[in-house]
């Protein structure tokens, strides 16, 4: 009996496309198992190291993926499965040798060839895995007989969480590029589009919309965005011709809304510690017309010169995630099989994050000439939010700082744990679909109240805070994108001025 020839796959032929013509479909197939085992490694060491590169939307509809859709369903599908392909590659002793430094690509082949499309694999991979097919059926069947299970869906279902999360469909119109009406006019063509009532530049359509390709997203003129993410450079409201950093700048949608709220006028200082995190950034600042200018942030100090004239501060730093874990889909990675309910905080993690987060915040408050900070967080734990506020409130008032209440209509604040947390802004993951948390610490005495106003904005008169407080110095180690916003074209876009008062009589806010 002649055996077949086992293929010899190396990293490069993993990849390499097959020789012989291919259909369409087998095409579109072959590409989208290594586009989905390429974000399927970045997924999988993200949440090993809990630190994630990005969610995993995000990941897969970034400008680098081609075929979208195909790669998105088995990403998820083999992460719902991965438990299951796991336990059938070692049961099965498939020899993975040859494709150690691929396996998640073996992952999506292996779920392709037990769950999915088994009549378009082809590649070097793709074989080497299909003569051990009965050996890879053989155990998925031992394992669901030692489990007790009668199919794999109960199998999927001892570690599945329910992550279905029905929100509206957010996007905000890029006014570098495109005004708000005309960006109205397009989208409502075929689809129910209303303007969103706290944010002027934010579009609300129905949940589920699918507009990853629609024309005006793959130019840049509108972005996919949240509206508590849209909600933070608005609360920090940046002037034309300013010069602002973005502490923690990926996937740089912030960003974007900074220079459209400055009016493609001023200087944006985009910072961002994560190496594979910076080409996200630098892909998203490219669609909005921007000129980027990459620098090294490891040297900076508050003290050099350089940094001297930046007047205001957006820090939305590495959080937990707790607020949006649904929607980001974390419900299928590893961390949250079972035994990992969702809701549980990793308290060792959290004191980690909390740690940075208050360097971070309290390096912002050293910078010379900054009159306005802005904290954010899409974390629903108190030590990463109002904790973190109250430790370097003594400090903050050292530097003239105090807080003010961004959006006071918003019905949700602070947790009441120190006095003027009704300050602090909050979204609840039920009532609001997500968990956000907002904080703005403004200068005081910089300008008259006069001089100082809310610009035909629904929001209201910010209020003031003053608290005493105490603050350690730190240097922040990331890589800089100095984006000087020069277009040909801009549209005018109203912004905000928060109102400063020159006296205080009271501890709360006024």
């Amino acid at each position: 009996m002649v055996r077949p020839r086992t293929p010899i796959i190396t990293a490069a032929t993993a990849h390499k496309a097959p020789d012989r013509r291919l259909s369409n479909a087998e095409r579109s197939s072959y590409f989208a198992r290594r586009e989905a085992a390429k974000v399927l490694r970045s997924v999988l060491r993200g949440d090993a190291r809990r630190r994630a590169i990005g969610s995993i939307k995000s990941l897969v509809y970034s400008p680098s993926v081609r075929n979208k859709k195909a790669t998105f369903a088995l990403v998820c599908q083999t992460l719902k499965h991965l438990h299951i392909i796991k336990d059938v590659l070692k049961t099965a002793t498939v020899p993975n040798g040859k494709l150690k430094r691929q396996e998640e690509l073996m992952y999506v082949i292996t779920y392709d060839i037990l769950f999915g499309q088994a009549n378009y694999l082809v590649g070097d991979a793709e074989k080497l895995l299909m003569l051990r097919k009965d050996a890879l059926q053989t155990a998925l069947a031992r394992i669901l007989v030692r489990n007790k299970m009668k199919c794999v869906e109960d199998l999927v279902a001892l570690y599945q969480m329910s992550g279905d999360v029905r929100k509206p469909r957010y996007v905000r119109v890029n006014t570098l590029k495109l005004d708000v009406e005309s960006a109205l006019h397009e989208l409502g063509k075929n689809k129910e589009v209303t303007k969103d009532d706290m944010v002027r530049d934010l579009l609300v359509l129905p949940p589920g919309t699918d507009l990853h390709d629609h024309p005006l997203v793959m130019n840049g003129s509108v972005f996919m965005q949240g509206k508590a993410s849209s909600m933070v450079a608005v609360a920090l409201g940046p002037e034309p011709g300013w010069e602002v950093i973005d502490a923690c700048a990926a996937p740089g949608n912030k960003t974007i809304h900074l220079a459209a709220l400055m009016r493609g006028k001023g200087k944006i200082i985009a910072c961002e510690l994560d190496k594979e995190r910076v080409k996200r950034l630098e892909d998203t600042v490219r669609l909005s017309g921007a000129t980027i200018l990459q620098r090294d942030f490891l040297k900076l100090k508050t003290s050099d010169p350089t940094y001297s004239k930046v007047r205001a501060i957006l820090l939305d730093p590495s959080c937990s995630g707790s607020g949006t874990a649904a929607e980001r889909l974390d419900h299928l990675l590893p961390s949250y099989k079972a035994g990992h309910a969702a809701a549980t905080a990793d308290l060792d993690r959290l004191a980690k994050l909390a740690a940075f987060q208050k360097k971070a915040l309290s390096h912002a408050l050293t910078f010379p000439a900054v009159e306005r900070i802005v904290y954010s967080t899409c974390s629903i734990h108190q030590a990463e939010n109002e904790d973190v506020i109250k430790s370097i409130l003594p400090v903050a008032s050292s530097f003239g700082f105090q807080l003010a209440t961004p959006f006071p209509q918003w019905p949700r604040r602070g947790f009441p744990v120190f006095e003027g947390s009704e300050c602090l802004l909050r979204m609840d993951p039920v009532e609001d679909k997500e968990g956000f948390f907002i904080a703005i610490l403004v200068r005081k005495n910089v300008a008259d109240c006069s001089e100082r106003t809310i610009s035909n904005l629904k929001f209201g008169s910010a209020k003031i805070l003053r608290k005493n407080n105490t603050i350690t110095n730190t240097r922040s180690k990331s890589e800089v994108l100095s984006i000087s916003t020069r277009l040909s074209k801009i549209w005018f876009h109203n912004r905000l001025k928060l109102p400063y008062c020159k006296k205080f009589r009271s501890s709360k806010c006024t």
